[in-house]
């Protein structure tokens, strides 16, 4: 059988069994070339059940699991010799799941051909681990910088045994994780960290972005014991875990290595923190002596799902908001020329700009250009700060689950007057194959300033009115938001279905509802992503003679009252939205018809329950698709 149908190729019963005992310092060669069988046979099924995700373009992160197998080899080993540890292997890295999915597999808990199912969607096998979904997982993670915060708990919580945590150089960035080193030194806490320092995230290395980070002086000034070993050298590891459990209180192991060690095309390089390809993942099976069709019979017959729909009322062409955010910017300071760009404007990275768009600016506009780490709060109040000034202004940019992690520091841009414009791509829950913890749905949280303040959340329909968004608020005071889909969108077509809606002749308007098609029966309001969908809705709709009307939204804490009157006297009023249905538009868009004394049906749709992962798939599944849509409209125009 082939694909997905295949069995697992790859014994995982051939794992041998081993107890280490840490009074002993030194491995036996007996013990050495255990650790050497079992490593490489996790470390080739990581690699074939993570390049699935690779064959069917859904990602797949390889790398960081594959690269802490000696790591958590001799964790399990401790945990089978020993009760006085807490047996959990709690790890800072989300996108290391890759280890909890197989630890599932090895533990009985799912099937291992069951991993062949990797990140597809409805499998259970989300991108990140999520607790109560995956049958064995005992942790989610996702978010960096959030799981030693909560691990010293679990210590807290049993102080007779020895709490491990996997960490990484990336988690390590985080501001939380120097808070947590604090409570831990204060404490004494048995907490001991196991850091993969890779010198390898998303978009480049620590070493050159970030100069003067160094985790084991970071650690030490601390008050943590901290030792560091060569990853891959076995014995070192063994003796500097062994010399950190010994110690009484906080300690970490620095496991120096390049990202992916021995795995041909991605050792060392960025690609490695994302998924291998699949002809590199061929080309290592051929190198370790597997049989040529073991992976290829798997791999070659694995194909990208999309879920089938053809939309009417806009292009076949898509475009991604996210990257044309990016050209939007150069668009803007083009026109005002390097040197005065570079007096009036600085935009800041968090290790993001290849997803967030920021990467086009650092290539024609390296002089506006800051490269920093994954240190969010920390980088959003430096654009605040830079935007201090009346007369400069801070760009930056993260994914959109990240915006609930600066709602404070917003509040003190806010009370400082800062100029900053904030792009926070990845919102919504559209091909959001990491899952739940990656879902940026709580974005009417940046709208947090009291009655007497303004705050501008700003989500275009498609890659034509981003650019012309950009352009007319980018020298705007005060802190402006803007919001864009990890999905590319098509662009607005009208209702003749050949002109576009925001052409060269458009001009956006901040506050300002646009009514793309009038209606009699009642009105759908939506924006940003779902536009598109709700506009094939409606139209379906008034082809079946109900006369349904569509208003897009792009400025989404805003009343247009001129609007709003529009909508609110007619039969109903349905609003559809990709963020979450419990703090999105449409709990206040309700309120809003009713301070003003309007009482149409009503009814709103938003993201409202727990991911399904997968990449299209997750439209459908928080019943977000034009079909539900449509049933939506005729139960209100009953």
């Amino acid at each position: 059988m082939s694909g997905t149908n295949a069995a697992f190729p790859i014994d995982l019963t051939k794992l041998k069994p081993l107890k280490l005992d840490p009074t002993n310092p030194k491995l036996t060669q007996n013990q050495l070339d255990t650790l050497r069988h079992n490593v490489q046979l996790m470390r080739d099924a990581i690699v074939l059940f993570t390049s699935t995700g690779a064959a069917r373009g859904v990602s797949g992160h390889t790398g960081g699991a594959y690269d802490t197998v000696p790591e958590v080899n001799m964790l399990l080993s401790l945990f089978a010799h020993s009760d006085k540890y807490v047996p959990i292997l709690f790890d800072e890295a989300g996108h290391r799941v890759a280890t909890q999915y197989l630890m599932s597999a090895i533990e009985g808990h799912i099937p291992a051909e069951h991993l062949l199912h990797y990140r597809e969607a409805n499998s259970k096998l989300p991108g990140h681990p999520e607790l109560g979904l995956t049958p064995g997982v005992k942790f989610s993670s996702g978010r960096l910088g959030h799981i030693w915060p909560w691990v010293n708990g679990i210590a807290l919580a049993n102080k007779d045994k020895t709490v491990f945590l996997l960490g990484s150089d990336g988690s390590q960035q985080e501001g939380n994780d120097a808070e947590a080193a604090r409570l831990a030194v204060a404490q004494n806490l048995n907490v001991k960290l196991i850091i993969d320092d890779n010198d390898v995230t998303i978009a480049g290395h620590p070493s050159e972005y970030l100069k003067g980070y160094h985790l084991e002086k970071t650690l030490a000034g601390h008050g943590l014991k901290v030792v560091t070993v060569q990853g891959e050298d076995l014995a070192s590891l063994w003796s500097g875990l062994v010399e950190v459990i010994n110690y009484n209180g906080p300690a970490a192991v620095i496991c120096k290595r390049v990202m992916a060690p021995g795995v041909a095309d991605i050792e060392g390089t960025t690609h490695g923190h994302d998924v291998i390809p699949v002809k590199a993942a061929l080309k290592y099976f051929e190198a370790r002596g597997y049989p040529p069709d073991m992976a290829g019979n798997i791999l070659n017959n694995i194909k990208p799902h999309a879920v089938p729909y053809l939309y009417i009322g806009s292009t076949k062409d898509v475009g991604a908001t996210r990257v044309i955010f990016g050209e939007a910017v150069n668009g803007v300071l083009d026109k005002i020329g390097k040197e005065e760009a570079a007096k009036k404007v600085m935009v800041i990275d968090s290790d993001l700009e290849g997803s967030t768009g920021l990467k086009a600016i650092h290539q024609e506009h390296p002089e506006v250009f800051v490269p920093s780490g994954i240190m969010e709060r920390g980088n959003f109040s430096a654009a605040a700060g830079f935007g201090f000034d009346k007369d400069k202004y801070g760009v930056f940019s993260t994914f959109g689950a990240f915006l609930e992690m600066v709602i404070s520091e917003i509040t003190m841009a806010r009370l400082n007057f800062c100029n900053v414009l904030c792009h926070f791509s990845h919102s919504g829950v559209d091909e959001m194959a990491d899952n739940t913890c990656h879902f940026g749905v709580n974005h009417f949280f940046a709208d947090n300033g009291l009655a007497d303040t303004q705050s501008w959340l700003y989500w275009p329909a498609d890659g034509a009115q981003m650019i012309k968004i950009v352009e007319r608020v980018f020298f705007d005071k005060g802190i402006r938001f803007i919001f864009s889909t990890r999905s590319k969108v098509p662009y607005l077509l009208r209702e003749d279905g050949k002109t576009r809606v925001f052409d060269d002749d458009y001009e956006f308007v901040p506050g300002k509802d646009e009514v793309i098609v009038e209606g009699t029966a009642g009105y759908v309001v939506a924006f940003g992503d779902m536009v598109y969908r709700a506009w094939d809705a409606v139209l379906r709709c008034r082809q079946e003679g109900l006369d349904v009307g569509l208003v897009n939204k792009p400025t989404l804490n805003l009343v247009d009252e001129q609007t709003i009157r529009k909508v609110g006297t007619s039969p109903f009023v349905l609003v559809v939205e990709s963020l979450n249905q419990k703090t999105g538009l449409g709990v206040r868009f309700g309120t809003w018809l009713l301070e003003r004394q309007l009482t149409p049906k009503y009814g709103y749709m938003g993201t409202n329950k727990e991911g399904c992962g997968g990449l299209t798939e997750q439209i459908p599944h928080q019943g977000l698709d034009p079909q539900s849509i449509i049933l939506k409209i005729r139960q209100l125009s009953q």
